[in-house]
């Protein structure tokens, strides 16, 4: 075999460290990317999560107290740039069991949370037996409707006692922060699997720049349109474009 030249031993050592190099950026940048995300900022930043991408393939990994912060994690890291795929090994511990009033209790806090129109922060949650009251401060009557509205809808709860008081004092300061879209994807994503009235699943969500682009099957006219008015009241969407269809229930095996 003929022993490479001076200038080609060169070229290939150079492309055998920069090759790696490359990847390695990428994979840093993917990493940070998760942990400024608005979603890890602001959901997840009291759980132990680590994110570890190796030439885009991402493992997840850690402890969280809730198993929604498990999927909210993974939706938001499967929509970051770079990532080709995400393996979830985060472990629930001492999670609530399913529908108590502690889960629920999570699960209504996280859907106001999620939605602009109402504040998680203004608003005090206290369940029993399936029974929501709602205490605090409302900035409107609509705001007082709404947050109702998202409560009432949250899957196991029975009833929404709303004793908020409408203060009339004017909104908090608006969130200044530009949001990632791949923050945004993963709030439409665990807002449509929190309400009762929409399903995650039978719903494809993508976004760009902010414009939510949503398709799939829904049951009725009504399902669509309440979609839309989840999604257009996400933290970070500007605008949604609706390309849901109603089911065929003739089609159905």
């Amino acid at each position: 075999m003929k022993p490479l030249s001076l200038p080609a031993l060169a070229l290939c050592m150079a492309l055998s460290v920069h090759a790696p190099l490359h990847a390695s950026e990428t994979d840093a940048q993917i990493e940070a990317a998760a942990k400024s995300s608005y979603v890890f900022k602001n959901f997840l930043m009291d759980d132990a999560i680590k994110t570890e991408s190796k030439g885009g393939v991402v493992t997840l990994s850690g402890i969280v107290h809730d198993d929604s912060h498990k999927q909210l994690a993974q939706d938001t890291v499967t929509g970051l740039p770079g990532v080709k795929s995400v393996t979830n090994q985060i472990e629930v511990k001492e999670s609530p069991p399913a529908s108590s009033d502690t889960w629920l209790y999570m699960k209504v806090k996280s859907a106001l949370a999620f939605h602009r129109s109402t504040s998680a922060y203004n608003t005090e949650v206290e369940l029993k037996e399936g029974v929501v009251t709602l205490t605090g401060d409302a900035t409107s009557q609509a705001q007082k409707d709404l947050t109702t509205e998202y409560a009432q809808d949250v899957e196991g709860v029975k009833e929404v006692k709303n004793e908020m008081v409408v203060s009339g004092k004017p909104p908090g300061p608006t969130l200044a922060e530009i949001i990632d879209d791949a923050s945004i994807n993963a709030q439409v994503r665990m807002a449509l699997l929190t309400h009762r009235s929409t399903s995650a699943f039978r719903t494809i969500v993508a976004t760009t720049d902010g414009v939510v682009l949503v398709g799939g099957m829904a049951k009725s006219t009504a399902e669509i349109d309440l979609v839309t008015k989840l999604v257009s009241d996400i933290n970070g969407v500007k605008s949604v474009v609706n390309n849901m269809v109603v089911e065929d229930p003739t089609a159905k095996k």
